[in-house]
């Protein structure tokens, strides 16, 4: 039997493309066929560019018979969490306030997707300004999570994870300001990486917060996630973040394995945390076990108390939020949604010394990852999520749900950090584990990840996206 064209990693549509066995114009409409059959069940997509798609396969497919070659994106479909500028398409931040905004320009991602030849299928579900959500009172539905469409997918790059779960694209892309790749992507099963801070341009991105947002992709597998990031990085110097530094080779260690390598494991971050499910425990247990046995060194460490971590994001993210919306907040504050303006209160409350405390805070923590622990070893271990995704049924409707995430740390110190899929929970909802690395080096997360992903086989394991008895 034929594998599925929605199964076609970006690495083997690529080749088949090259090959000529395959046309982007037919993978573009099979992606945008299985979208009309399936995402309605779903939401993952706030508009769904038909024609842009269309368009573009085209110019890839003859780019490709003409021997024009830009890259391994080209004739990829993809989708963009809508805080990401799209030239002449709506960009909405899922919110009533832009619910009309119409770019002049892309955003850098997009323009490089765009440049390497990709095709881009819409615009995606995202939290409200990349920090409301779920809600239920915004202009579109909150997306929903592929595996059961009573949980959640995470958020706040909701659209992407549980697009990207469903098959509808191979990648979309998502920000992340305290989780909100490796939110989704845990609680969709799927791969999401926060770069380092600085590696990716945030330009023509919607702000959440200027010194914590990081962009980076969601995507099946952890080699697509590394052909992503061929295309999306590179400096920026109208992006003030943004880091002159050499292109990481992604793809280079991907088959290395990983004997020798010195894994860190802050199990005191997660074992006894609030909330966390026997079955989160024992998939990262596993996860170190498997790695042991392909040759590499995994020790418990201490690191400082996770709760630290935790107050620092939250004082940043919601004091620099408010910075960013305060005129609206002030002007039209009821044009948003109950949850977004609940947390911005937050940041309107918060003091100077508040903000100077965890400012102070936050270079202590950030020494004692980087100039400490990742002294001595290539990459830290940990959770992502700490039990699968809930049910919409069990989110707060009122203040800030406590979520049971464990992400903020590295969006504090900027370090690259990976979420992957580690398992299923008896109930059949994904499970996950988050390998961080130093400053830079992609390629040594990307390592791990890719021999985690081919120790526990778990790529053919796709949601059936029954939906019938679904509430």
């Amino acid at each position: 039997m034929a594998k599925p064209l929605h199964e076609f990693s970006i690495a083997e549509a690529g080749a088949a493309l090259r090959a000529g066995s395959l046309t982007a114009t037919k993978l573009t409409e099979d992606a945008l066929a299985r979208i009309d059959a399936l995402d309605s069940g779903i939401d993952s997509f706030i508009k769904i560019t038909r024609e842009r798609a269309l368009s573009d396969a085209a110019q890839a497919d003859a780019d490709f018979k003409a021997g024009i070659d830009k890259g391994p994106m080209q004739g990829i479909p993809y989708g963009l969490k809508d805080i990401y500028d799209t030239a002449g398409i709506t960009s909405t931040c899922h919110s009533k306030l832009r619910v009309d905004n119409v770019p002049e320009a892309d955003a850098v991602v997009a323009a490089k997707l765009a440049a390497g030849g990709g095709v881009l299928l819409g615009k995606l579900a995202t939290h409200e300004f990349a920090l409301g959500g779920p809600s239920f009172d915004l202009p579109f539905p909150p997306a929903r999570n592929p595996w059961n469409r009573d949980h959640i997918p995470g958020g706040s790059s909701s659209g992407s994870g549980a697009a990207v779960a469903a098959g509808l694209c191979r990648m979309a892309m998502g920000s992340d300001t305290g989780g909100s790749i490796r939110g989704p992507a845990a609680y969709c099963g799927t791969v999401g990486l926060k770069p380092t801070y600085g590696l990716v341009s945030r330009r023509g991105v919607f702000p959440l917060s200027y010194t914590l947002d990081h962009c980076g992709p969601l995507s099946w597998t952890v080699e697509d996630t590394a052909i992503t990031m061929e295309v999306i990085t590179g400096h920026d110097p109208l992006d003030p973040a943004s880091e002159n530094v050499p292109k990481p080779e992604f793809r280079r260690a991907l088959d290395w394995g990983v004997h020798g390598v010195k894994i860190a494991m802050p199990r005191h971050f997660f074992a006894k945390a609030e909330g966390v499910s026997q079955e989160t425990l024992d998939a990262i247990d596993n996860v170190a076990s498997l790695l042991t046995k392909g040759g590499a060194i995994v020790e418990e460490v201490t690191l400082p108390d996770y709760e630290l971590f935790n107050a620092v994001g939250r004082v940043v993210m919601f004091s620099e939020a408010f910075a960013i919306h305060e005129q609206d907040f002030q002007t039209r504050p009821l044009d948003f949604g109950r949850l977004t303006f609940t947390r911005m209160v937050l940041g309107a409350m918060t003091s100077a010394a508040d903000l100077t405390q965890a400012l102070r805070l936050r270079r202590e923590l950030s020494v004692a990852v980087n100039h400490k622990l990742l002294k001595d070893y290539d990459a830290i271990l940990c959770a992502s999520t700490l039990a699968p995704a809930p049910r919409f049924d069990e989110m707060s409707s009122g203040f800030p749900p406590n979520w049971p995430i464990q992400t903020m740390p590295f969006n504090v110190t900027g370090n690259p950090a990976l979420s992957q899929p580690a398992g299923f929970s008896k109930s059949g909802l994904p499970l996950s584990v988050q390998i961080v690395g130093r400053p830079f080096d992609e390629p040594m997360v990307l390592r791990i990840g890719a021999a985690i992903e081919k120790a526990l086989a778990l790529t053919a394991i796709r949601p059936k996206m029954d939906f019938r008895k679904a509430a």
